[in-house]
């Protein structure tokens, strides 16, 4: 029987979340196995369990436990293919871990489907000055910018059409031709894109109002400089999911404090506390948006997507947060740039494996 190797797709039960994040994103199966040493499975860990342990407060320094699912389906190694098949669709999962009597790994089992094509708009925010990235971006628009072999936009378009986005809008201005004759049409690239001028710097959410029509399904808006993995067609599961108008991506930041924390009441000291780390979401740029968040962004004028999402808020419209686990980097300065040089081959480059392994 053909079973990828759960070694390659496993941590120890004492790992972090954010160990085990690397192993999710080094080999992209979207799952990782968690087993004791003696090599029992413990539970699995997706992306989504890790998202809703973060929403729970959990940490990514936290251990895996608190993250994983302890009840996953599995399979049995006395069963055949057939019977592997048929539990994967009646609960409707992807991967089906393989295990014998005693609950030891035998391997993975999962289902190959083809992506499918979305037809959500992805906006890309893509006519900034890049002035922190000077003298680099005097002559190139950030965007085109090379990490790796490529632009960040070229990496950044072919990981979104990997995941079934075909149609995409590029916002441009500064150096947009560039941009223009460089990717032309999209045909290369299997979608359609569409470019939208801006006369003058229109934020990071005024070019909506230039779009040709305002989407009938929810779309993505995205600015473009950005070197992420991020799933996109789980943010948009996510934004339906919970009848958002608006979905901002978060990332987790911690920053310890590097001296004692003393916390008073008056006159007197209630508990200090040596050197805490504190925890915060921080905005990742990314967002889905329903078609009705289009009623708040003014015709042709210098608006930005905090002032929409506060606009909602005001409302009491329903805002999601939605915690990005897979690779992220915010290129906009100098150090951020030599980061993701040396990140690209880690996160980006294709390994040439097989999909299936004898375990």
């Amino acid at each position: 029987m053909n079973l990828f190797d759960w070694r390659r797709i496993s941590v120890d039960e004492t790992a972090s979340i954010k160990q085990a994040l690397t192993v999710l994103d080094k080999e992209a199966l979207q799952i990782v196995l968690v087993v004791n040493q003696s090599g029992i499975l413990m539970g699995t860990l997706t992306d989504g369990d890790v998202r809703r342990a973060l929403l729970r407060g959990v940490g990514l320094e936290d251990c895996v436990l608190l993250a994983m699912n302890a009840t996953p389906t599995v399979g049995l190694q006395s069963q055949s293919e057939t019977a592997w098949k048929r539990k994967i669709l009646e609960k409707s999962i992807r991967h089906l871990p393989i295990v014998d009597a005693e609950q030891y790994v035998i391997g993975l089992f999962y289902d190959k489907k083809e992506v499918q094509k979305r037809l959500n708009p992805v906006v890309l925010m893509l006519g900034g000055l890049g002035t922190r990235l000077r003298p680099l971006t005097e002559s190139v628009p950030k965007p085109m910018l090379r990490v790796g072999d490529r632009p960040i936009l070229e990496t950044i378009v072919t990981h979104i059409a990997e995941q079934g986005f075909v149609n995409f809008y590029f916002c441009i201005n500064y150096l947009g031709e560039q941009i223009r004759s460089y990717f032309g049409d999209g045909s290369q690239w299997g979608v359609n894109i569409e470019y939208i001028e801006e006369d003058e710097r229109m934020g990071t959410a005024g070019a909506l109002s230039l779009l040709p029509e305002v989407p009938e399904l929810p779309f993505i808006v995205m600015n473009g400089d950005l070197l992420t993995k991020v799933n996109l067609s789980a943010l948009l599961d996510f934004h339906s999911e919970h009848h958002n108008i608006a979905t901002a991506c978060v990332r987790e930041y911690a920053q310890q404090v590097p001296y004692g924390v003393v916390e008073i009441e008056g006159a007197r000291v209630t508990q200090l506390v040596e050197k805490p780390v504190y925890r915060y979401f921080v905005n990742a740029g990314i967002y889905a948006l329903s078609p009705q968040a289009m009623d708040k962004v003014p015709e042709q004028a210098f608006y930005d997507m905090p002032t929409l999402i506060d606009e909602v808020l005001a409302e009491k419209g329903p805002v999601g947060g939605f915690p990005i686990t897979e690779y992220w980097m915010d290129i906009g300065q100098m150090p951020d740039f030599e980061q993701a040089q040396a990140d690209y081959e880690v996160h980006f480059q294709k390994r040439v494996t097989s999909n299936n392994e004898q375990a």
